[in-house]
């Protein structure tokens, strides 16, 4: 027993410290849902380093107990797993930390070592053994040397693993299968050594290219040499011609010039003379215009004075103006306060009468109080008869004191009334509200009402509309289709037979006569029926891929040989079906090429083929001559060619095959396959096959059938459509017509069907827009009316709350009243002996109160007519009266001086208008006289031009002479530039009559390009007639034109023709200037076509001096690369060694393991499962196709099989794992959840048999699984701690009575019976104490 015990401290749902165990080689962990058994089993793999993310927490902390009363408020989620009431009932408690330790007992030594992880109150997480904390790698190293993988986890199923073991991908099994046999940690190191491997071979490639490159340019160069002297002469030949060209241009240039120059003098000398006489004639123009001038200028002051005395005029005239304007202003002033002042003086003598009027009111109001007062005590005395009489002391002390009285409670009095005055507008709005609820009631159920007739009438066209679209647009449907079937069915029917001609033509020029014989019709139709019933059939090989090139399809047949007539299926438990059936039928023998099964060629080694032959187009892959749109079947094609390679001819194959004959220096591993385009065969083994039967060419002719095949069913097609349109149409012309001629009315009548779905659907549609909105409307009526019904219920009730409130305060505040009033009126009773004031109010009350509202208004009225006369007593008029006739006479003293200042206004603006028209009549004398001195003017300026006009005459020709020389010399000096620029080699004569090689020499002209000077910089610019700079050539003293000139004199022109020297005509001149241009642009053509490398000879040394380098790095870069796939393969071999031990294992115990699972009294062979790799070179670079077959069913992929039977083979699958490196303890959780009891059964006793090998604890709640358990731990939920607590019992002991009981009545049939009877009641009983302990 590895695992003896496990001890837990607030882990999860296990609270305090607690000692769970022994644990037997079988034991079964019980109990019910929500007790806590998965905890149990995340403790184990706690311990044993699985991380929290997978034990159904985020954090470390998240695994430490949470006691009752910490809630938090991310934990009131049930997401559906057993234990999660009690993780996330509560929040850890502060400070509380939890360990988990199992104590695991070594079966040779006995020894005992204790694997434990500790978690802080902080969620810090510890590893421990033996009480030592360790770091997580030597944890993990103890952990291997028992026999438990992390990475593999060999030691634990959880929920779930079971079934996604069954769901795992060929990729994710060869995933998991390299966490098991360890060849993942050669993972990295693989990949590494591939990379570099590629590096170096693409080293290697690049430097082979480079080589060849340096090759190329080596004998490119070589050639550049001869190129360079061509060149050279016949640049030496364009000089020469140049220097005629331009020796030519500059002799008649010159000429041209120097007799321009001669013409300009003489001009020159006529203009002088007429330039005289254009001066005298100037002279007697300006002497006119000075008097003209003076004139104007006499004209202009007078102007500018009568200017300035219409402006004082102007000036003046809106003061006279302003001042009219005052004086009717200061006469309304003195009209208006003269009114004012009679108005005052009236008011004074009515004051006088007022007074009088006031004082005999008062005193007849007077008279009326003290009547009034002798009335009162006359009524008063005859009604007191009998009783207590106020005396009139006593009644103003009884006043005084209501009035006191009433003063001390007009607070309560107060407070009453605004009670009352609450409680009266409480009832008020308590009525209006009660009605505004009934009336909001009554409109509510209306507007229900409404709602639900406009929903019924929405639904109802919503309907109609539905159903009128799609008859709308099944007519418009109709409508078109009837409309063009005629159209169209024409259309059609002329493709069809033009495509049919081109058939047709195709089918004869082809002489399709080839017939299928009846053995090859069978095969096609047993394939066709192969692809029925089986999917994983793909077809023949030959129909499924085709040659890239005709010319290929030779080769290709015979390098694929009978594997082209090979069927390609999936896998090969398809293959075996596909025998079976052909054997059943009858139907023939056939090849079938399993691609999960095919060993093709190494892809290295055809990549070091494809490599060598790459550069070489006389050699071609046959693979890569094959196209295949599906890449499945790639795979098959590289079965069927293999490395062969397709060559042009026998001499290629035997070149590739045999070198230059010695086949010595030829390894082994580079021999190929050789097939010529026709037909010849040079095998690996060196034999060779010539000659080609008809059996292959016809073989070879089938890529054209395909395409025949093709073609005839096209045919067959078209012929089909054909036939269809003309049964369609009626089949004769005459039906058709009758059948066009019912389309006609057709088309009518669904035109009218159109139309009238049109206007029912825009009026349909208008109807359900306008319900729509309507029912809107209402819908938020109704809203709003239940909302304002409930805020009118609220207030209804708030409205009683208040009336019974405010009733409580008016009893308040009138026992308030009540008590001070008595407080007052306690003392004058006592005195005055009267106890009833009520009764006293009741009979001189009502009259003393009609007394005392007489009495106030006459008082009074009184002293409102009192106020009055006290207030006309103070109005003083004569003060008034003399303010205003002092206002007067000062308006009238302003009116007097502003008549006087209208008056001086006056005069002057008279005085001056007299001087405006003196002024005006001096202005018209001076314009007449100016008029006269400007005839004068125009006269002499008549006579200045005639004598200006033969002056500019003569400034015109001198001005085209000067552009011709101008011009001429801009040729010179564009033809020196272009000579300077061409490097034309023009001969001169120095000052001491020395030649000299060319105007300057190119150290000259190298100079004056980088010399910073002005002329110099001028005079490499390109001059033209239009530009700024052609100015300067018609000034003979221009640094340019002399620089030109000198070098033109400095030409030693001795050189030149003879004929080139004559004057030639226009024509003549233009056909010569031709002749030197062509030869230019003929020789400047060639030269400019062979572009020379004038320094070959240079580079050709520095190409040679690097292929040498080049070399050298080539074989060192071929080196490496040798080296690196060396050490690529070594660990590919490693890998692929360590992956197929452990598949190798694992499949073998596969078998065994899935036999004895299914094993049974009905099927005692049991089923078979196996496994087979996708990639049997590098099984981890593929997948793992994982086939179980149960008993008596054939076999299936793992997701065609039922729920159970998918966990039996999952299961078995974790149990060959588990076999190859075994832990020495499994732990699983409710694996059989999907199994029936049967299953269950068998697996039990699968666990029991195994349980002499490993230690097993299994996690279940099925009673037929731990009726066969060793032990039991039974996990219960504690309800006052809201915690786990488990209970052990051994089971053992009952096996032990019932193996003595059977061994004593063995003998017996009866007793076997009657011991099998108490077997059976035994287990019931351990049934029974299961159940009781799970309870518990």
């Amino acid at each position: 027993m590895p695992v003896t015990y496990l001890e837990l401290e607030n882990f999860k749902s296990y609270a305090g410290k607690q000692r769970i165990g022994p644990f037997r080689d079988f034991t079964s962990v019980i109990g019910p849902n929500g007790s806590g058994k998965s905890n149990l089993m995340d403790a184990i793999s706690f311990i044993l380093g699985v991380q929290s993310r997978d034990l159904r927490s985020s954090q470390l902390r998240d695994l430490i107990f949470r006691p009752p009363g910490k809630l938090t408020d991310d934990e009131d989620n049930d997401d559906g797993n057993e234990d999660e009431d009690l993780e996330e009932e509560s929040a850890p408690a502060k400070g509380l930390k939890a360990s988990a330790t199992l104590v695991y007992e070594d079966d040779e030594t006995k020894d005992e070592t204790r694997f434990s992880r500790t978690i802080s109150s902080k969620g810090v997480g510890e590893y421990r053994i033996n009480g030592k904390a360790i770091p997580f790698i030597k944890y993990e190293e103890a952990l291997s040397k028992i026999g438990v993988l992390l990475k593999g986890r060999n030691f634990l199923v959880f929920q779930g693993d079971v079934e996604s073991t069954a769901r795992k991908t060929p990729r994710e099994l060869v995933s998991w299968f390299e966490d098991v046999s360890g060849s993942v940690d050669l993972k990295e190191a693989y990949d590494e050594a591939f990379q570099n491997m590629q590096d170096a071979e693409t080293t290697a490639r690049t430097a082979s290219q480079k080589q060849k490159g340096f090759s190329k340019k080596k004998r490119e160069l070589k050639g550049q040499r001869d190129e360079a002297e061509k060149f050279r002469g016949l640049v030496d030949t364009k000089a020469k011609v140049l220097t005629d060209y331009f020796l030519w241009q500059l002799f008649h240039i010159r000429t041209d010039i120097e007799e321009k120059e001669e013409v300009l003098d003489e001009l020159a000398e006529e203009l002088d003379v007429a330039g005289k006489t254009v001066e005298k004639k100037a002279d007697a123009v300006r002497a006119s215009k000075k008097e003209a001038s003076s004139g104007r200028r006499a004209a202009a002051k007078l102007e500018k004075k009568r200017v300035d005395l219409a402006a004082e005029v102007d000036k003046a005239q809106p003061s006279i103006i302003k001042v009219e304007a005052e004086i009717k202003n200061l006469e309304k002033k003195i009209l208006s306060e003269n009114k004012k002042q009679d108005k005052i003086t009236s008011d004074a003598e009515a004051h006088e009468q007022t007074l009088v009027k006031l004082e005999n009111e008062i005193k007849e109001y007077t008279e009326t109080e003290e009547h009034l007062q002798q009335e009162y005590e006359e009524m008063k005395t005859s009604r007191s008869e009998g009783k207590v009489s106020l005396t009139e002391e006593q009644e103003i002390e009884y006043e005084r004191i209501r009035e006191a009285a009433a003063i001390a409670s007009a607070k309560s009095r107060q407070s009453l009334n605004a009670s009352n005055r609450k409680l009266d507008n409480a009832r008020a709005k308590a009525a209006a509200s009660s009605e505004d609820h009934k009336e909001l009631k009554r409109r509510q159920l209306e507007v229900k009402q409404k709602i639900k007739d406009l929903i019924e009438r929405r639904d109802t066209l919503q309907e109609s509309i539905e159903k009128t679209k799609k008859d709308l647009a099944s007519g418009k449907v109709n409508l078109h289709d009837v409309q063009k079937a005629v159209q169209e069915d024409q259309v059609k029917r002329g493709a069809i037979d033009v495509e049919l001609e081109k058939i047709n033509h195709t089918l004869r020029d082809a002489r399709d006569d080839r017939r299928k014989n009846q053995h090859e019709a069978r095969v096609e139709e047993a394939i066709t029926s192969l692809k029925r019933f089986f999917p994983g059939v793909k077809g023949r090989l030959v129909k499924l891929c085709q040659p890239s090139m005709k010319r290929f399809d030779l080769a290709v047949t015979v390098a694929g040989g009978k594997d082209m007539d090979a069927v390609v299926v999936d896998t090969k438990k398809t293959a075996f079906d596909c025998i079976e059936y052909l054997r059943s039928n009858q139907v023939g023998t056939a090849t079938f090429l399993p691609l999960d099964s095919l060993k093709v060629p190494n892809p290295a080694t055809t990549e070091r083929i494809r490599a060598t032959i790459e550069h070489d187009s006389r050699y071609r892959l046959a693979y890569d001559v094959i196209t295949c749109p599906d890449e499945d079947v790639k795979k098959a094609i590289l079965y069927a060619v293999g490395n062969a390679v397709v060559c042009e001819d026998l001499d290629c194959a035997r070149h590739l095959c045999f070198g230059d004959g010695s086949r010595s220096n030829r390894r082994e591993s580079e021999r190929v396959k050789a097939v010529t385009l026709g037909g010849a065969v040079i095998s690996k083994a060196g034999t060779m096959t010539g000659g080609v039967t008809n059996e292959e060419r016809s073989r070879a002719g089938r890529w054209n059938d395909r395409e025949f095949e093709k073609i005839r069913e096209r045919k067959d097609k078209l012929e089909s459509e054909l036939e269809q349109l003309n049964m369609a149409d009626g089949g004769a012309n005459p039906d058709r017509r009758l059948s066009r001629g019912g389309r006609t009315s057709k088309i009518e009548e669904l035109r009218n069907n159109v139309g009238n779905l049109t206007n029912r659907l825009q009026y349909a549609a208008s109807d359900l827009s306008f319900t729509k909105k309507k029912l809107t409307e209402q819908e938020t009526l109704n809203e709003s009316m239940i909302t304002e019904a409930k805020k009118v219920a609220r207030n209804l009730k708030d409205m009683e709350n208040k009336i019974e409130s405010a009733n409580r305060n008016v009893q308040i505040a009138m026992e308030e009243v009540k008590d001070t009033e008595d407080k007052h009126f306690a003392p004058f009773r006592q005195k005055t002996g009267m106890t009833d004031f009520s009764a006293y109010d009741e009979a001189v009350g009502k009259a003393r109160e009609n007394y005392l509202k007489k009495r106030r208004t006459i008082r009074e009225h009184l002293e409102k007519l009192k106020a009055q006369k006290s207030f006309e007593d103070g109005r003083d008029f004569d003060e008034a009266i003399s303010k205003k006739v002092k206002t007067v006479e000062s308006l009238q003293k302003k009116l007097f001086t502003t008549k006087d200042r209208q008056h001086e206004s006056m005069e002057a603006i008279a005085d001056s208008k007299a001087k405006l028209a003196n002024v005006e009549s001096d202005l018209h004398q001076a314009r007449e006289v100016e008029k006269t001195l400007e005839v004068g003017v125009r006269e002499a300026q008549t006579m200045y031009k005639e004598v200006q006009v033969e002056s500019n005459k003569l400034s015109k020709s001198i001005s085209t002479e000067e552009a011709n020389l101008e011009r001429l010399r801009a040729k010179l000096h564009e033809t020196l530039q272009k000579a300077r620029v061409e490097e034309a080699e023009i001969p001169l004569v120095d000052a001491d009559g020395s030649e000299v090689v060319d105007i300057e020499s190119r150290a000259s002209r190298s100079a004056r390009r980088n010399s910073p000077d002005e002329d110099s910089q001028e005079s490499n610019e390109p001059l033209t007639q239009g530009t700024q700079g052609s100015m300067h050539f018609s000034q003979n003293n221009d640094s340019r034109v002399m620089r030109d000139r000198n070098d033109t004199n400095r030409v030693d022109f001795t050189h030149l023709r003879s004929q080139l020297k004559q004057r030639l005509s226009d024509r003549k001149e233009k056909e010569m200037l031709k002749k030197f241009e062509d030869d230019v642009e003929k020789l400047s053509a060639q030269i400019e076509s062979m572009t020379p490398n004038m320094k070959a000879g240079d580079a050709f040394d520095t190409v040679v001096d690097q292929l040498e380098e080049c070399n050298e790095g080539f074989t060192d870069a071929k080196d490496k690369s040798k080296k690196a796939t060396k050490h690529f393969e070594d660990i590919k071999r490693k890998r692929t060694h360590r992956f197929n031990v452990a598949f190798k294992h694992i499949a073998e115990s596969l078998e065994t393991i899935y036999t004895d699972m299914t094993k049974s009294s009905k099927h005692p062979l049991g089923g078979n499962a196996y496994l087979s790799l996708d990639d049997a070179e590098e099984p981890y670079n593929g997948g793992i196709k994982f086939t179980a077959m149960p008993p008596m069913k054939r076999y299936r992929d793992m997701e065609y099989l039922s729920g159970g039977e998918k966990t039996i083979a999952a299961l078995a699958l974790l149990f060959a794992i588990h076999s190859h490196h075994p832990a020495p303890f499994f732990v699983m959780d409710e694996v059989d959840a999907a199994l029936d009891n049967v299953n269950v059964l068998k697996l039990c006793n699968y666990i029991r048999h195994r349980s002499k090998d490993f230690q097993c604890i299994v996690i279940s709640l099925k009673d037929v699984f731990y009726e066969k358990s060793q032990g039991l731990v039974g996990i219960c939920r504690h309800v006052e701690t809201n915690s786990s607590r488990t209970l052990t019992l051994d089971l053992t002991q009952f096996d032990k009575n019932d193996k003595t009981e059977q061994s004593n009545g063995a003998t017996s049939k009866k007793r076997r019976r009657d011991s099998s009877t108490e077997t059976s009641e035994r287990a019931k009983k351990r049934s029974s104490i299961s159940m009781d302990t799970s309870l518990q």
